[in-house]
């Protein structure tokens, strides 16, 4: 048991696919195991059978159809070690869940209980959430009386490796259980403590930004905080007998200064774009394409929609981009405190990040409104020079709105823990 904890591949989550190759985990339907050797699962291409209703006789054909096409993308090179995976992690599955339907925490021998407390804390450990979580489906008891040497329950040792998976199933006890493990207190200190210590795993290897792996250290602690209760937050841990808050001052002092050099890296050089914009958008309302009539000083070609719709577009672009040079500032000036990275500066970020781009885009617009007065039916000339001058606008997509995305799931998105498990206390 405590080899199969340690074997990364032996889990869909230890295995590293590509989106092409997680897309062909998704497709290729694997029947139920009813044997040890996996080499004897095979596609199920089951014929539609006769008999049924118009609409029962459509979806069958639908199915079958689908199965072929999994069954003929079998034979291509490459399907057939992810059918074998795939293979493999049901059949793991299904024994896991035997084995706990079978076991019972109360008939194991002391060795016994020892190699599979630390089997579970090993899959921890390992990011092998589904390790516990089948286990759990079959026996929660099991999963849920097991302790380390430092009694540190199953969550505690999860908080501590930021595994969500293993952690979420605290909200599928009782309201009077989950409370009573919430509030355990172990050598190394209350859920709360283990929330404070940083995670030393490569758990932030998809956060390539420290802003964004602080305000994901940040949204873990203020979730464990909402579970453990109100007498438990000041606490002092035994060993150093601080709280949870200090200890998280503590060990994030590193990782607040790398945040803070990170955000400051990124806001400099966008306001170092936002004030060229802002140069040029204001210059370029003054710079009137085709001239001005010598008797009125008006612009020759006022009344064109094409001028009309230019000066808008270099409006909105010079709006914009003091807008986003304002709020780069804005960010520079901040405090930096740890709370800061929860929201407000990722806020911030963002409103700097789309104001800035659509100052880039909008200036693309009268650019090319400018070119089309200018060269007025020379469209070999317009059209080429149009489309790249997209080019600014795309590369900026293309470079920092992952970015954008990025900020803003995680800041508003649905968060790493799924709020719709919840119960309600």
């Amino acid at each position: 048991m405590l080899k199969l904890a340690r074997m990364r591949f032996a889990f869909l989550s230890g295995t590293r696919l590509t989106r092409w190759q997680r897309w062909l985990y998704d497709c290729i339907y694997v029947r139920e195991v009813d044997h040890v050797n996996i080499h004897d699962i095979s596609i199920n291409v089951a014929e539609s059978k006769e008999g049924h209703s118009n609409k029962r006789d459509f979806i069958s054909s639908v199915m079958s159809l689908y199965r072929r096409f999994a069954k003929s993308l079998y034979i291509f090179c490459g399907i057939h070690c992810i059918y074998e995976m795939k293979s493999t992690h049901k059949w793991i599955f299904q024994f896991l869940h035997c084995m706990g339907e079978v076991t019972r925490i109360d008939n194991f021998t002391p060795d016994q209980l020892d190699m599979v407390q630390k089997s579970i804390f090993k899959a921890i450990e390992q990011g092998h959430y589904e390790f516990v979580t089948e286990l759990y489906k079959a026996n929660p008891k099991l999963i849920l009386g097991t302790y380390d040497e430092e009694g540190r329950s199953i969550f505690h040792f999860a908080i501590e490796n930021r595994q969500k998976e293993v952690y979420s199933l605290i909200y599928e006890l009782e309201e009077e259980e989950r409370h009573d493990i919430a509030a355990w207190f172990s050598n190394s200190g209350s859920m709360l403590h283990s929330a404070a210590n940083l995670s030393s795993l490569p758990q932030f290897d998809d956060i390539q930004d420290a802003s964004l792996q602080m305000q994901r250290e940040l949204q873990w602690f203020k979730e464990v905080e909402s579970v453990v209760p109100l007498d438990c937050h000041e606490s002092r841990n035994l060993s150093d007998s601080i709280t949870a808050h200090e200890l998280f001052t503590k060990n994030h002092k590193k990782l607040i200064e790398d945040a803070e050099n990170s955000t400051k890296g990124t806001t400099t050089s966008c306001t170092v774009v936002g004030a060229l914009i802002v140069t040029m958008t204001f210059a370029a309302a003054f710079t009137v394409p085709g001239g001005n009539n010598d008797n009125t000083g008006l612009p020759l070609v006022l009344y064109r929609k094409l001028f009309k719709v230019l000066i808008v577009s270099d409006t909105i672009s010079l709006v914009s981009s003091t807008t986003s040079v304002i709020t780069f500032l804005g960010i520079l000036t901040s405090r930096y405190a740890k709370d800061d990275f929860l929201k407000s500066l990722p806020t911030k970020m963002m409103i700097g990040l789309f104001t800035l781009f659509f100052s880039i885009a909008t200036m693309m617009i009268a650019f090319s409104c400018a070119l089309v007065i200018v060269l007025d039916g020379e469209a070999w000339i317009v059209i080429p020079c149009i489309l790249f001058a997209s080019v600014p606008a795309i590369s900026f997509v293309w470079l920092l709105f992952p970015l954008l995305g990025k900020i803003f799931m995680s800041t508003y998105g649905p968060g790493i823990f799924d709020k719709r498990n919840k119960v309600k206390p």
